[in-house]
């Protein structure tokens, strides 16, 4: 574990999530803890799950069997009091064209809660750190992919909650954005969020995460320390360890 996250603070309990479509199996039994100032990337090839875990440690998605606890909350209470504490990014979101980012970033904060200064503080802070400001006040409907992207992101950060998940966060976009996307999660980390990061790009495994968890068909594969599952495997290179864990046999 690194030496900012907190032992004594679960910000997430996932205990044997589980997600049946039918006779389809999409996530099964998955298990783990995830604590304040930690970040865990989530691994697996498609089709692995990986999407269905994150929607429902979210609380977006009932599982079949399980549950997802946030600061000791069921993460589905009625009060929507924990999943307040939850800031959700996937990849198939998408924005309101006629509105600016600033618009979503107002809405959005207001539904969790902020208002006045707290919140123009925050929107400005976000537009800086995602370099923002250049299209804070056009229409989403005239920004590029890349743009919209960090649109997306900034809306599932606005307030800054306890737990970030993140589900490929930088998938569309070019180094540079991808390099906000590091640094923003970097930041969070320090200040004790929580995050889990889905990522198929091994180099921000390598640099951000504090633990791995492999996903294959559903299961759990493994969970640990990058070090700790090459002693286990026997593998130096992510890659190979991805290969081993991912689609080797469980």
């Amino acid at each position: 574990m690194n030496k900012t996250a907190d032992p004594q603070h679960a910000v997430v309990e996932a205990v044997g999530l589980t997600k049946h479509f039918g006779a389809e199996v999409a996530v099964e039994g998955v298990s783990f803890r995830l604590y304040a100032g930690e970040v865990l990337g989530i691994l697996g090839a498609n089709g692995s799950g990986k999407t269905t875990l994150l929607r429902m440690l979210s609380g977006l998605m009932r599982p079949t069997a399980g549950q997802t606890l946030i600061e000791g909350m069921d993460v589905l209470e009625p009060s929507l009091k924990a999943r307040r504490q939850v800031g959700f990014l996937t990849g198939n979101t998408r924005l309101y064209e006629k509105l600016s980012p600033r618009d979503i970033l107002h809405i959005f904060g207001e539904l969790y809660g902020l208002s006045g200064l707290a919140l123009s503080n925050r929107i400005n802070s976000l537009a800086e750190e995602m370099h923002l400001h250049a299209f804070l006040d056009k229409r989403c409907g005239q920004l590029s992919s890349g743009m919209r992207q960090r649109v997306s992101v900034a809306r599932a950060l606005v307030a800054d909650p306890s737990l970030y998940v993140l589900d490929e966060p930088t998938a569309t976009l070019d180094p540079m954005a991808s390099h906000d996307i590091v640094q923003l999660v970097q930041k969070a980390k320090a200040r004790g969020r929580a995050v889990v990061f889905s990522t198929h790009r091994m180099e921000e495994i390598e640099y951000l995460c504090d633990r791995v968890l492999f996903l294959r068909k559903g299961r759990m594969a493994t969970q640990g320390t990058l070090e700790a599952l090459k002693q286990q495997s026997g593998k130096l290179r992510l890659i190979d360890l991805f290969l081993h864990f991912a689609q080797g046999e469980l």
